[in-house]
């Protein structure tokens, strides 16, 4: 098994990044998300040209391979490809995984769904995804249009889906464990990470949390 494939069965805390432009200080932040504990950073990013998001990728990835810890980018499997992401997101109106996995051309790389619902979750499982998103589980600024689906649905997933899922919206350390209570055992984190005063705290806080409840 390579180091790669093991960091993502065992991954806890992924950090995804909610762009509106090329920060200042970006590099940064993310290595302060890997080295307090994040196994997965997502390059998530709103009205940055392609030239910008190819010229971020390239610098993350490189980032994520010195702290040995993985790289996705959101919703664009030909830019995963172009810049050798680890893996890519998609939302429930992206691609079907047959047109996804042509574009990857082969390459090793973890791809997962977005799922608001346990029929959605179900059907990622059948189209054969690596493993996928629940939420928003409560309400989130950065997911306006859905309705949280509560810890309800944590709950129905985990009893029905084998492969990895990662909970997501509204996560932070003061409700991180009622969703590790309700059967999560991954989150997934958007601003309680990258809007905090010290991202690197904030990583370590949400990783001591979950890595104690599994002690």
């Amino acid at each position: 098994m390579n180091w790669k494939r093991k960091v993502f069965e065992n991954f806890r805390l992924y950090a995804v990044t909610d762009l509106r432009c090329e920060e200042a200080g970006l590099d940064r932040k993310i290595e302060a998300a890997y080295r307090g504990g994040a196994d997965i950073v997502q390059l998530r990013a709103r009205g940055l040209t392609d030239g910008e998001l190819y010229r971020i990728g390239l610098r993350l990835g490189k980032i994520a391979n010195r702290f040995r810890r993985l790289f996705f980018v959101n919703d664009r499997p030909d830019l995963a490809l172009s810049v050798e992401a680890d893996g890519v997101h998609l939302g429930q109106d992206d691609l079907p995984m047959a047109a996804v996995r042509k574009i990857l051309k082969g390459k090793n790389c973890f791809v997962g769904r977005s799922t608001h619902s346990l029929s959605q979750a179900l059907q990622a499982v059948r189209e054969g995804v690596d493993y996928i998103g629940v939420g928003p589980v409560f309400k989130t600024p950065t997911k306006p249009q859905y309705r949280p689906v509560g810890l309800e649905l944590v709950q129905a997933v985990s009893r029905r889906v084998r492969i990895p899922f990662v909970c997501i919206g509204g996560i932070d350390q003061t409700n991180v464990r009622q969703v590790m209570e309700a059967g999560g055992r991954r989150v997934a984190a958007v601003r309680a990470v990258f809007d905090a005063p010290d991202v690197y705290q904030a990583a370590k806080s949400f990783r001591k949390a979950l890595d104690a409840y599994e002690k």
